[in-house]
């Protein structure tokens, strides 16, 4: 559990603070289509208005290049937090110097201003003290709150330097975040169901090893899986695989095989999967049944099935699990106690020409109705990770799931077990 001091261990009392929150959030022609991350910080913000504390909020969007990068403007987030209170949000056109220390000495009892974009200055990113004792100075700030769990995995000067200056502690939502992720790796309800998605086993690789020794059931998807398929001799086509990584998938599968003599564990690798030749909503998709051979069969009875049903061809790939697998995985699903779910099943982000449903997120969305009960059980569930998170918040299901990490890298290392900076540097309990 989290062992550093929060808003509710330190007086803060008609202080002013500087808060550090996360508000990179997706924004497209100016509007912002997830505020899931701006709702999450709301908490924290009504308990430091209840202690009368003058608020200023600082927060990064995007990769800007230079201060010119005017899309990247958190002026659409100002607006948005002041509609989600309920009442008027301050807004400074920079977050350092004079005009910034005028708005931020103007400030009364439970008042809050948003400053632009950190990044507009490459000291952010570069961990400038100097930039750290302007971002203090010219704010006032006399505490620090960190509530930004998306960025405390980065050593940044909102980060990691400021907390070094004046007294830091930890909001609410870094608290939750730390809290949940923490006590379902040391203590989970079993059995406890690990589904790990996304593209490259090395953004993975540690919280699969951490999973094989803590889970009772690992399954994998997502573009990562066709590499252990690969290890495994099953052809791919051009379906995206590191090569480089085919040593650290046999490793990964020995272990996996060494953990299941041990005790009861199950590693899954898709059994069929759906393929095609392009990555758009027009092409045509099939079912390769690479393993299983249970649609092939099915569909060719009272035939023999055409070896194409079990082969992905050179020109075609695999880019979502087939519903046999997502149908084992929801299988799974329904008797785990606990489930935690890091990455996509196949290409989410493709729409489709009819429905909600593109047509390489079938996996994906068999994972999602298994998880809400759709079946009957409904285990406790937490999803982390930027595409996961990202493709939840799309279909506005967020508040269909115990818990749904506001972080990407934060939430991966602190499943894998390490340290995360911004929560290192804040004052112990």
């Amino acid at each position: 559990m989290l062992h550093k001091k929060t808003i509710n261990e330190f007086d803060l009392q008609d202080k002013h603070i500087l808060l550090r929150a996360d508000y990179n959030v997706p924004i497209a022609e100016g509007k912002i289509t997830s505020n899931y991350r701006i709702t999450q910080s709301i908490p924290t913000i009504r308990a430091l208005q209840g202690k009368g504390c003058k608020i200023v909020i600082c927060a990064h969007l995007g990769r800007p290049k230079s201060p010119n990068d005017k899309h990247l403007s958190l002026k659409p987030i100002a607006k948005e937090l002041s509609r989600l209170l309920g009442e008027p949000i301050l807004f400074a056109n920079d977050c350092i110097g004079q005009k910034v220390k005028e708005t931020a000495e103007k400030l009364h009892s439970r008042e809050i201003l948003l400053l632009e974009n950190l990044r507009f200055y490459p000291e952010e990113e570069a961990n400038d003290r100097k930039f750290a004792e302007q971002l203090v100075e010219s704010n006032l700030a006399e505490v620090f709150v960190q509530d930004a769990f998306g960025d405390v995995h980065r050593v940044h000067a909102s980060i990691d330097m400021v907390p070094r200056i004046i007294p830091a502690v930890a909001g609410l939502l870094l608290e939750k975040e730390y809290n949940t992720i923490t006590g379902i790796m040391e203590n989970p309800t079993r059995p406890l169901l690990a589904i790990v998605g996304g593209a490259k086993i090395a953004d993975k690789i540690d919280i699969i090893h951490k999973f094989i020794e803590i889970a009772d059931v690992v399954a994998l998807g997502g573009a990562m899986a066709n590499t252990f398929l690969l290890a495994q001799g099953v052809e791919v086509g051009e379906s995206l695989v590191d090569k480089d990584e085919l040593d650290i998938a046999n490793d990964v599968i020995n272990k996996a095989r060494e953990q299941a003599k041990k005790r009861n564990f199950i590693f899954y690798i898709p059994q069929d999967g759906v393929v095609s030749t392009k990555i758009d909503s027009k092409t045509t998709t099939r079912i390769v049944d690479w393993e299983a051979h249970v649609i092939a069969d099915i569909e060719a009875y009272p035939g023999r099935p055409k070896i194409v049903t079990s082969k992905v061809e050179k020109d075609e790939e695999i880019l979502d699990i087939g519903p046999y697998s997502g149908a084992f995985i929801s299988g799974i699903i329904q008797l785990a106690n606990t489930v935690v779910w890091n990455g996509t099943m196949g290409v989410s982000e493709v729409k489709a020409i009819h429905g909600p449903i593109g047509p390489f997120a079938h996996g994906t969305e068999a994972i999602i109705d298994a998880l809400v009960g759709k079946y009957g059980n409904r285990p406790f569930s937490l999803l982390g990770g930027g595409d996961t998170t990202g493709y939840i918040e799309q279909r506005g299901l967020t508040d269909m799931f115990n818990h749904v990490s506001t972080g990407g890298g934060s939430c991966l290392e602190l499943i894998a077990g390490k340290d995360l900076p911004g929560v290192h540097v804040l004052w112990d309990k």
